[in-house]
């Protein structure tokens, strides 16, 4: 237990600390009323202990409780202004002291000032009394000395401006009595100091002049009209002299308050009694009723607790005989609970960034109900799901305090809705809907759509190509979403990325800068920086994959037989060869890749097409039917390879087969084609009609001289011997080309190959053709014979190792 008690006594000695801190300081000020507007009050400064500019710093707010301000704060300059004229009498009435309470709120830290302001009467109303003039009935055999109570005038003013003293007009029978009520106000009663005498003067006019100890002194007067009445000696009386009752305010009209009785011992016309209004404020006038016949009082306006707690009434019973009562009615208001609490914002820190810390001011607010007791005892609540808690401070404001941490991105503003709730019965509610917004910062870097972009782009590119987009967003707004793209340096190839690659700052789009080659650059990977614009920005990297894909630029390329070579490529096929045999392998290869790589071989051209085959996908060139003697002793073939690619590219290469007895020749080792001038297989052809031409025509030119000669032999007679025709030997069926020979078989060719040179030479023989000659025939062949010899020594000499073939 004593623990226990330690501990609370330490709570209650923190929150009386709190509570010092932040309890009102009151100041006091004065002020005559009817100042005009923007009049000097005073200045808050000195009082306040505050420096030049501190009210504006901690944001300075002049709260007033009452519905109107009165007055305004210059928050640079600390003076206290008349904002709206005061008038002492409409705001107070006669409630002294009349006090103005108004607050300064000083914030960061909060400290909350009381100003009461006195507002001081100025004599600037004159008395007035309810009527212009009075009638008084007094009956003659009143005794001197009687006292008639007189109506007192109204001074709404008060202390010295209010009604000081009365003057009666001079006259021989009444002078007049001022006396003071227990509240310190005036009434005055007028006193018969010589009997009446109606039949000497049934009439007396006098002036009640009312005057105020003002300055300027003012005066209201008021006209009694004394009229002398036969002897009525009985004065009505009330059957209580103080009537109380207790009213409900908002009460409807013609609710009864109370009934008052009078009565009167006299008959007649004297015993009847009439019932009005003594001496009242005219306003009771407007909010109440008395009936004149049954002394009734009902409500007649609207009673408001807020406004008066409690009312007076004097209620006069007059008798026929003009002889009167009085009494006092005292009307109690009970508040009842017809006013909700309302909700007032001093201030509001609005838009809040998500990154305020906790404990953060967003609204201070105060609660106010006009009901008195727990009709007037408020509670105050928000919605428990907002970031936002509510801490109570002193008189009746509120702090609203962040609690949790903000996020733009997930709520971009706050509906707060305050409610304010008494505590009568029934209980009255108010709400208040404040708008909190959230702005943004930034706190979220680029996210890209994907962790990986791949782009493909197609070799041989023109530049500036478009090769895709990276894109990245980020959930923040305004500068701190707005993001710049850029690459990041690396290198491509040996080379930088910037020259090969470009991207657009703003739209991420991705170019290429120079043409790519895929044979030299498969793929390659750049890195993309996005960073907005926020401060401190915020970026982030993402790797960008190029993929290049193949485009069929690149021709087939002969490794065998060499393509561009300047040496012929020769094979050897032995003349023993079966069919199928294989001769050699064409090997191409082609830079592309994938279906634009797959290579299939075909035999474009051949010296005999229907000897030789090649395979179409492994170059494989084999022979298609066994040899004989008739086959060209050299075979040119001419290869192409053709890709798979859209559209197909094609190469060529030529391949040289020499066909031979067999591989054991002793001559073989020495064959060299190489000096061959290789000939298109059209030029040939065309050789072969030019020779053809001219074989023609030196046979008709031979035709045409015999049958010359023999002309001119038959005119000269036996000057000429004919020589008859002598022909070559047969020429061997073995040396003949019956099938495919583009000459005739009379022209045979000889193959020499010489020795140590490499090469080989293809020569013409001479025509064998009948040779008509004048001269002898045997010296004619031995010329003929030695011609040859001379023409063709070196294959003479080499006779042995020579191979006479036809073609």
């Amino acid at each position: 237990m004593g623990d226990c008690f330690r501990s609370k006594q330490g709570l209650c000695f923190l929150l009386f600390l709190y509570v010092t801190d932040i309890l009102c300081v009151s100041i006091h000020y004065s002020l005559p009323e009817e100042k005009k507007t923007g009049s000097l009050v005073a200045n808050v400064l000195k009082d306040l202990k505050l420096g030049v500019g501190e009210l504006s710093a901690r944001r300075a707010q002049l709260v007033s409780k009452s519905s109107k301000q009165y007055f305004h704060l210059d928050s640079h300059s600390g003076n206290l202004l008349i904002s709206d004229k005061i008038d002492r009498e409409a705001l107070c009435g006669q409630t002294e002291p009349c006090l103005l309470v108004s607050q300064i709120v000083l914030q960061n830290p909060l400290k909350i000032y009381s100003i009461e302001i006195k507002i001081e009467d100025v004599n600037d109303n004159a008395p007035k009394f309810s009527k212009n003039d009075f009638q008084f009935g007094i009956p003659e055999n009143v005794p001197p000395n009687t006292r008639f109570p007189l109506e007192s005038a109204q001074d709404e003013d008060l202390g010295e401006n209010s009604i000081q003293n009365y003057t009666l007009s001079p006259n021989e029978h009444f002078q007049l009595g001022v006396e003071s009520n227990t509240d310190g106000s005036k009434y005055v009663t007028l006193i018969l100091e010589k009997a009446l005498d109606r039949e000497k003067e049934p009439h007396l006019g006098l002036t009640l002049t009312a005057i105020d100890g003002g300055v300027p002194q003012r005066t209201g007067t008021s006209q009694i009209n004394v009229n002398i009445l036969d002897i009525n000696d009985n004065f009505p009386e009330f059957t209580q002299s103080e009537y109380k009752a207790i009213l409900k305010e908002n009460c409807p009209r013609d609710t009864l308050v109370s009934r008052v009785e009078a009565r009167d011992l006299d008959f007649g016309s004297n015993a009847q009694i009439t019932y009005s209004f003594h001496r009242i404020p005219e306003k009771l006038y407007n909010l109440f009723h008395l009936n004149e016949m049954t002394g009734e009082i009902t409500t007649f306006g609207e009673v408001d607790y807020e406004k008066e707690t409690n009312y007076e009434m004097t209620i006069k019973a007059t008798d026929g005989g003009g002889l009167f009562g009085h009494c006092k009615v005292l009307v109690e208001i009970e508040d009842v609970n017809d006013n909700a609490p309302e909700v007032s914002v001093i201030s509001i820190n609005s838009p809040l960034p998500e990154d305020t810390p906790l404990e953060t001011l967003v609204v201070l607010f105060s609660v106010e109900d006009q009901d008195s007791g727990d009709n007037g005892q408020t509670l105050c609540s928000v919605d428990m799901n907002l970031p936002f808690v509510l801490k109570v401070t002193t008189n009746s404001f509120y702090q609203l305090l962040i609690q949790s941490p903000l996020d733009r991105e997930k709520v971009s503003e706050y509906n707060v809705t305050i409610t304010a709730m008494d505590r009568g019965s029934p209980r009255l509610t108010s709400t208040r809907i404040i708008n909190v917004q959230i702005s943004d910062v930034n706190d979220n870097p680029p996210v890209y759509e994907k962790s990986l972009f791949e782009m493909q782009v197609q070799e041989n590119n023109i530049p500036g190509l478009l090769i895709g987009s990276v894109q990245a967003v980020d959930l923040d707004t305004e500068q701190n979403a707005k993001l710049t793209y850029s690459l990041l340096p690396g290198n491509i190839g040996g080379g930088p990325v910037a020259s090969y690659i470009s991207i657009n700052s703003e739209t991420g789009n991705m170019y290429a800068l120079r043409s790519l080659d895929y044979e030299k650059i498969k793929d390659f990977k750049v890195t993309v920086k996005a960073t907005d614009r926020g401060t401190p920005s915020l970026s982030s990297d993402v790797v960008v994959h190029v993929i290049i894909t193949d485009e069929n630029d690149n021709a087939p390329f002969f490794l065998y037989p060499l393509q561009n070579s300047t040496s012929p490529c020769n094979e050897l096929l032995p003349k023993m060869t079966e069919a199928g045999y294989l001769i050699t392998k064409v090997v191409a290869v082609d830079g592309d890749s994938g279906q634009n790589s797959w290579l299939s071989f075909e035999l474009l051209k051949a010296t005999d097409p229907g000897l030789f085959s090649i395979g179409a996908q492994n170059g494989e060139v084999k022979t298609r039917r066994p040899l004989t003697e008739r086959d060209t002793n050299k075979q040119r073939l001419v290869i192409a390879v053709r890709d798979n690619g859209v559209p197909p590219q094609t190469s060529t290469a030529m391949l040289n087969i020499l066909l031979v007895d067999g591989f054991s020749d002793p001559y073989l080792k020495v064959v060299d084609v190489r000096q061959q001038v290789p000939e298109d297989e059209g030029t040939l052809t065309m050789y072969l009609v030019i020779c053809l031409a001219t074989v023609s025509f030196v046979f008709l030119l031979c035709i045409v001289s015999f049958v010359g000669i023999k002309m001119c032999k038959k005119d000269h007679g036996s000057s000429f011997i004919v020589a008859p025709p002598h022909f070559p030997p047969n020429i061997p069926e073995n040396c003949t080309d019956s099938q495919s020979g583009s000459l005739s078989r009379h022209y045979p060719y000889d193959v020499c190959l010489t020795n140590g040179s490499l090469s080989s030479e293809f020569r013409f023989l001479r025509p064998l053709i009948p040779v008509f000659s004048v001269a002898d025939p045997n010296s004619a062949v031995n010329h003929n014979n030695s011609s040859v010899s001379q023409e063709h020594p070196e294959c003479l000499d080499d006779n042995k190792a020579g191979e006479q073939v036809r073609d």
